[in-house]
């Protein structure tokens, strides 16, 4: 569904993304892990064209472009594609819940408006939300926030969702409704592409995982391959310092 090659960028003289390459089929739910400054983040802002890669090419589907210079309709065409939830929620301040999951329905999708928040409500109820319609980003807790956020994606209906680190600016106690609600999205078949630090979520939920350091992947595999049996020394340096203690490995 979605193939990446060879994707480089820097920052000045900072090279942050080195040769990476990245196929994900339909279903697939990806994590990547990795130290930070490790690139992870700034490959999902290059899918999504957030950030513009300096070098590498993209197929998805039918679209086939050069991230370099990709023009304005194939940038539009892959975010059509895609969705991206934020670490920090990006919500409108000044809209409820139900505006901001509408407004990309509406502005990016030129739905009208009944269309765009019959399928707001819907998205919202999915997450739990059913009763906060009408509460602004201020009134709602930082899980409520980022399922808001997570409802956003969701109504797009996109191919793909790109999760960039989404409990890492929550309160400890926050982190398992969010984690709850992608469990759910994952088991109905949505393809996910996550950047995370929650080692449970990607041991349990995961159908691959990649390991990233250095702006280069370091090893990819199931998640019995990574987290049992990893075969880089890189790979098993991070995970003895990051795996709790109840994970059955042999590194």
């Amino acid at each position: 569904m979605l193939e990446i090659k060879n994707i480089h960028k820097s920052f000045g003289k900072n090279e942050i993304l080195k040769g990476v390459d990245l196929t994900i089929d339909q279903g697939d739910v990806v994590v990547i892990l990795g130290p930070s400054g490790s690139g992870k983040t700034t490959l999902l802002r290059c899918i999504n064209f957030l950030e513009r890669a300096d070098e590498g090419t993209a197929n998805f589907g039918e679209i086939h472009v050069n991230l370099n210079d990709a023009s304005k309709k194939d940038v539009l065409a892959i975010r059509k594609k895609t969705a991206f939830v934020f670490q920090n929620y990006n919500l409108f301040n000044n809209k409820t819940a139900l505006d901001n999951v509408a407004e990309g329905l509406i502005i990016g999708r030129g739905m009208n408006k009944e269309e765009a928040y019959k399928i707001s409500r819907e998205a919202l109820n999915k997450v739990g939300l059913s009763e906060k319609y009408d509460s602004y980003p201020s009134q709602l807790s930082g899980g409520q926030q980022q399922r808001v956020g997570i409802a956003r994606a969701v109504a797009l209906n996109p191919d793909i969702i790109l999760f960039d680190e989404p409990t890492s600016a929550l309160d400890p106690e926050l982190v398992g409704e969010v984690l709850g609600v992608m469990k759910d999205i994952a088991k109905e078949g949505t393809t996910m592409l996550v950047v995370t630090h929650e080692m449970s979520f990607a041991r349990d939920v995961a159908n691959r995982i990649i390991f990233m350091d250095g702006g280069n992947i370091i090893e990819e595999g199931s998640p019995h391959e990574i987290f049992v049996k990893p075969k880089e020394d890189r790979t098993k340096q991070f995970l003895r310092r990051v795996l709790p203690e109840e994970f059955d490995y042999q590194i």
